[in-house]
């Protein structure tokens, strides 16, 4: 019998100082650096940041040949999933962020128990607490209008310049 699990080595793991995209740009060419190139996927806490890695993956011409995801649906980040250059981003709707919070909010208010999907663990308090836990949604190229849909980026400014051709393409 042939093991079918791949085989993944973490060449590197680095928070970056204050969310900074500049910072991140060093951190991420010196870790392509000690691993000669050899980077074959990153994941980016967040769009920004995924910028960052595929600028230096454009500069060493491997853009689009690294899958590189992020978070938040950033105009850039959904701009560089449509280049080809950003394989996808996480997306969480702020409208349905709200819509809970607001329920929460007002069942509270009224002295009920809000409805909850979950509890989440509070180890310093030592408890678990009742929680509304939302699903994230994938976003790639094949299903930007949920981004879109929802509010949560204008396709008017993600689709114009250089982007529109490709936004047609995607389908957006």
């Amino acid at each position: 019998m042939i093991d079918a699990t791949p085989t993944v080595t973490i060449v590197g793991e680095q928070s970056v100082p204050d969310w900074d995209n500049d910072k991140a740009v060093t951190i991420f060419e010196q870790l392509y650096t000690a691993a000669d190139g050899r980077v074959d996927g990153v994941y980016a806490a967040n769009d920004g940041l995924a910028g960052s890695v595929i600028s230096i993956l454009e500069k060493n011409k491997r853009a689009g040949q690294v899958p590189v995801t992020g978070q938040d649906a950033t105009v850039e980040g959904l701009q560089n999933i449509l280049a080809g250059s950003q394989c996808m981003t996480v997306y969480k709707s702020a409208t349905e962020e709200a819509n809970a919070l607001a329920d929460v909010a007002i069942a509270l208010a009224n002295g009920e128990q809000p409805n909850t999907t979950s509890t989440s663990r509070d180890d310093t308090g030592g408890r678990d607490v009742p929680s509304v836990l939302l699903t994230p949604k994938s976003i790639t190229k094949d299903n930007l209008n949920v981004v879109f849909d929802d509010g949560g980026q204008s396709k008017d400014e993600v689709c114009s310049g250089q982007f529109a051709s490709l936004c047609t393409e995607a389908g957006a």
